[in-house]
């Protein structure tokens, strides 16, 4: 715990990447609950207008660390991995809430199940690959005007550096997402759902 404090204290940008984090699923939480338990549909709207605007402080906070002089390290790339993640899949997150809070507090209806085979499967794959190549490109362009503001230095190395700074991991790491994902969905044999024998 004392470790936490700490890291905390000595680098401000880690407390706001993890505030970030906690205020993005409490807005969620107080909008639905605003939404299904107060039922006031325009205050539950509002407070999940908020969730974007978690993401503008970060990116906010992130160059104001570098221009006051603070060098770039792990915590700015995870902090523009944070805002490229949470863009494009802060939308889903808050429908996949939106449909469990429904079901449990509303009665609506239950949440559907993944597709585990067939064309679905494939679909969904695909869509949530092209999520997360949105989420490299704005990662990655962010990390990039970053460097477009301060240079290809020293500071900036931990962005563009191959084969460990956060542009190539961020590649890597989205190529073998598209392997294990789409590509394997897509040249599996296809399955049919089981049969019970009666």
């Amino acid at each position: 715990m004392t470790n936490l404090i700490e890291l905390l204290r000595d680098n401000p940008l880690v407390a706001v990447i993890v505030g970030a984090e906690v205020a993005f699923w409490v807005f969620i939480a107080l909008g639905l609950s605003a939404r299904y338990l107060l039922l006031k549909k325009k205050l539950g709207a509002a407070l999940l207008i908020c969730v974007p605007l978690i993401d503008v402080v970060m990116l906010v906070a992130t160059v104001i660390d570098l221009r006051s002089g603070g060098s770039a390290d792990i915590t700015h790339g995870l902090a523009a991995t944070y805002l490229g993640f949470s863009v494009a899949f802060g939308h889903s997150m808050i429908r996949w809430a939106d449909v469990r809070f429904a079901h449990r507090f509303a009665g609506g209806p239950a949440p559907v199940k993944p597709p585990k085979y067939g064309a679905e499967k494939v679909k969904r794959e695909w869509r949530e690959w092209l999520k997360a190549l949105l989420a490299w490109a704005i990662a990655c362009g962010i990390m990039g005007i970053l460097v477009a503001i301060f240079g290809m230095n020293e500071q900036t190395r931990v962005f563009w550096e191959w084969p460990w700074g956060w542009i190539p991991r961020l590649t890597i790491v989205l190529g073998i997402w598209f392997v294990v994902g789409p590509l394997w969905v897509l040249l599996s044999p296809p399955r049919q759902p089981a049969t019970s024998e009666r």
